[in-house]
């Protein structure tokens, strides 16, 4: 059995696992790093997902920190017209393909075992094995300093979750992997779609519908809650939309701090551009910072068949039963399943627990920003509980009620991070901050903008004062 030695072992080489590694090995340059992942390539839940998936954000801020991803292009068609390129599945598969053989693996100083499985570990010694998923063959890794746990909040993808609906004989369903090689299918055409999920999975299913020439009285939606959604123009970076960034990021306080209840709260929100619903006689209950752009909003509002009776409990062949009823389904219907949830509830853990690292967010929603300050924090603070204080865990809303939470927390968050020299220098520089940069560059002859500057501020602190009220109260 093979025996090997490192600094820091990742179990993980996804998204927040590389973003981690590649921060490290930027700020130790003493360390030895090994990632082990049981997919076959650098990516995590991107190798599995369906291939018309993209980027909610825009390229600018997501990857890992050391490596643009995309080419800080504005899209002139689709529904992203006018905003920030967003990278497709494959450029990001890709991406983090280049980012372990073009940075990491040449540094001489990381490790990468892919196909393979992380046993043992746990205790003070860390010393565990690193299994072959095609071959069994053991290596024996003695750990020197940190276990860090990149997939405890890994989200979960349609391909490669069991459904918790039944199906009966003869029902055809499908993940979203399979729409695009419904061309070489032997059987009929079919003749009705149903999308059974209320997340951003079931939009962009929705979305590619509707753009490949499904007919929208063809398609009903399976639809347990309506979700309220960021409008994607107030994340765009770059000086050109500081209005609709900034300008935004202002209205959100000013939201924050006159709001009475969290319902009231969302509706103040929809009022100043900030969040989007798809139906705007129903009350959504869910958010999940999924982010949309107006034009697929329009689109998705084509599709009127939507069922709201509830969670899908059985497909059987003339019906689908759901937890308020039944609803008649025509034969040759197609089922296209988009309930896995990205982001299933996990309980907030402490991010630095000695010999281990579990990495969460310690900014929602950005995954690669919060691994790579976490590394960061890692190499130049000198304990637990100062890293603890410098990066508390964000708790990640599922319903609307939450929202507040996850807000207030970021914010305590940023707020620590500014008034730590270093550490404020480092955010301002990461191209994963997004507004960080922008917002220090703004020269103070801007009166403009150093006037949504001060508003921004100023709505800030009152947003904080009512936070407890927002928290405590119920979203009706």
């Amino acid at each position: 059995m093979a025996q090997i030695e490192t600094d820091y072992l990742i179990i993980g080489a996804g998204a927040s696992g590389l973003a981690f590694a590649d921060t490290l090995l930027d700020e130790l340059p003493d360390a030895h790093i090994t990632l082990v992942d049981r997919h076959g390539k650098p990516g995590g839940h991107w190798n599995d997902a369906y291939s018309f998936v993209n980027l909610h954000q825009p390229s600018a801020f997501y990857g890992v920190n050391s490596m643009p991803l995309g080419n800080n292009r504005i899209d002139t068609v689709g529904t992203n017209r006018g905003f920030h390129e967003l990278a497709s599945g494959a450029e990001i598969s890709g991406y983090f393909n280049n980012v372990m053989n073009q940075k990491l693996l040449p540094s001489g100083r990381v490790s990468y075992h892919p196909m393979s499985d992380w046993q043992g570990g746990e205790g003070a010694a860390l010393a565990g094995r690193i299994v072959s998923i095609l071959s069994g063959v053991q290596t024996t890794v003695a750990v020197r300093r940190k276990l860090v746990n990149a997939a405890y909040a890994s989200p979960r993808v349609p391909s490669t979750h069991t459904p918790k609906f039944s199906v009966g004989e003869g029902v055809r369903v499908v993940p979203p992997n399979a729409l695009v090689q419904l061309w070489q299918g032997q059987g009929p055409r079919p003749s009705q779609f149903v999308i059974v999920g209320a997340g951003k999975t079931a939009m962009d299913v929705g979305v590619w519908l509707l753009n490949c020439g499904a007919r929208a009285d063809a398609i009903q939606w399976v639809m347990p809650r309506d979700s309220w959604l960021i409008n994607r123009a107030s994340t765009q970076p770059g000086m050109e939309f500081f209005h609709q960034s900034i300008g935004g990021q202002a209205a959100q306080m000013e939201a924050l701090a006159q709001a009475t209840s969290v319902q009231d709260l969302f509706h103040r929100l929809e009022a100043a551009g900030q969040m989007l619903r798809i139906d705007a006689q129903q009350e959504p209950t869910m958010f999940h910072y999924a982010t949309i752009s107006q034009g697929e909003v329009a689109l998705l509002r084509q599709i009127t068949r939507v069922v709201r009776m509830g969670h899908l409990q059985a497909i059987e062949p003339a019906q689908m039963v759901l937890a308020q009823g039944t609803v008649r389904v025509e034969p040759g219907t197609l089922f296209i399943d988009c309930t896995a949830s990205a982001v299933e509830p996990r309980p907030v853990l402490p991010i630095f627990q000695g010999s281990q690292i579990v990495l969460q967010l310690v900014r929602a929603p950005l995954p690669t920003f919060s691994a790579a300050l976490a590394a960061y924090v890692e190499a130049h603070y000198p304990d637990d509980a100062t890293k603890n204080r410098l990066c508390t865990t964000v708790p990640f809303p599922d319903g609307v009620e939450g929202y507040p939470a996850s807000v207030a927390v970021s914010m305590s968050n940023q707020f620590k991070w500014s008034q730590d020299k270093a550490l404020r220098q480092w955010v301002r520089n990461s191209r994963l901050d997004g507004f960080g940069k922008m917002v220090s560059e703004v020269p103070e002859s801007d009166t403009e903008k150093m006037a949504i500057l001060a508003r921004f501020k100023q709505s800030a602190q009152a947003a904080m004062a009512n936070m407890p009220r927002l928290m405590g109260a119920r979203a009706g």
